[in-house]
């Protein structure tokens, strides 16, 4: 009884703070943590959207850049942020639905170390070859070139969706591929156009202005439908492969005990933002395609893709470490 009257008299105690922080929230700057390097796809889309919320909220948002572990450490650091509103993650599958499976003790528990916001969008690949490295034209190509090499063929990967699309790419077709895990794509990139790797799924933030210089080669698109970008390039349905069942997405999350009043601020704020003609723009350019939801239905999103990228590593033979 005692424990009942404490928890009601705090309850009661905090509510002019809360109805004060709804008012006045926020009050400084704002900061979006992100798990992959500058010059990432996730870096560009965190900027664009960051400027448009400062316009909105009155506050700088500052784009904090947190690469390695593939994202666990920006979530690491978001998990142990205050509840305050004022450190969010501009995240993606990788911190938020694939090292929970890659990991045999995660750092950290998805569903109870983070608030939902709002869900983002999803991202464009390309699956990509240094025509100077990796003399192919199509996937076909490249397949039998694969099952003629010696050894596995490298594939350079800044992240999870690249790693283990590539990895089930290898698996479906009887082949062997070697991932080079690097921080963040940009350092991928970098690898793949000097010639030390042939081979990228990569988004089209990192590739397509080498793709348009003819620095590298699209096979594919990583999807079921060809981009806009690149309307000449196939589909990977149409280049003989079937779709991946994963998917490359971003979400806003802050950490556990977020204020719902703070969390519809933050929800209305981006969703007026992704929805702005010259936001969406911007961020098309990137090959990304910006969707809002409730926090609610990011939740349940969460929490199916967490099963989701279990079969996905599963299929692809990657077993947790």
């Amino acid at each position: 009884m005692l424990r009942v009257i404490v928890a009601t008299l705090a309850a009661v105690l905090l509510l002019p703070q809360v109805a004060a922080l709804a008012q006045t929230y926020p009050t400084k700057p704002i900061r979006f943590v992100i798990p992959f390097g500058a010059g990432s796809a996730t870096d560009a889309l965190a900027r664009i959207a960051g400027q448009e919320l400062e316009q909105t909220l009155g506050q700088p948002v500052i784009v904090v850049p947190k690469p390695g572990a593939d994202g666990a450490l920006a979530a690491g650091e978001v998990k142990r942020s205050a509840p305050d509103g004022y450190t969010f993650m501009f995240g993606t599958n990788s911190p938020l639905a694939v090292v929970p499976n890659l990991q045999k003790e995660p750092p950290y528990d998805v569903m109870a170390d983070f608030t939902p916001v709002t869900y983002l969008g999803d991202n464009t690949f390309f699956i990509v070859v240094n025509p100077s490295s990796l003399p192919v034209t199509s996937l076909a190509e490249l397949i039998a070139y694969a099952k003629a090499s010696p050894k596995p063929l490298n594939y350079a990967t800044g992240n999870t969706y690249a790693f283990v699309s590539m990895a089930m790419f290898a698996t479906i077709n009887n082949i062997k591929l070697e991932a080079i895990r690097y921080k963040s794509e940009p350092d991928a990139m970098a690898d793949l156009l000097s010639g030390r790797v042939p081979l990228m799924n990569s988004t089209s933030t990192s590739s397509l202005a080498h793709i348009k210089a003819g620095k590298l080669r699209a096979l594919s698109t990583a999807f079921d439908e060809r981009s806009p970008l690149l309307p000449e390039v196939p589909s990977i349905v149409e280049a003989g492969q079937r779709k991946f069942p994963i998917g490359p997405w971003f979400a806003l999350v802050g950490p556990a005990g977020l204020p719902p009043e703070v969390v519809a601020t933050m929800n209305k704020a981006m969703a007026a933002a992704l929805a702005k003609p010259s936001v969406k723009e911007q961020m098309q350019r990137h090959g990304f395609v910006p969707k809002s939801s409730t926090p609610e239905a990011l939740a349940a999103f969460m929490k199916d893709q967490l099963a989701v990228w279990k079969v996905a590593l599963k299929d692809a033979g990657i077993e947790p470490q």
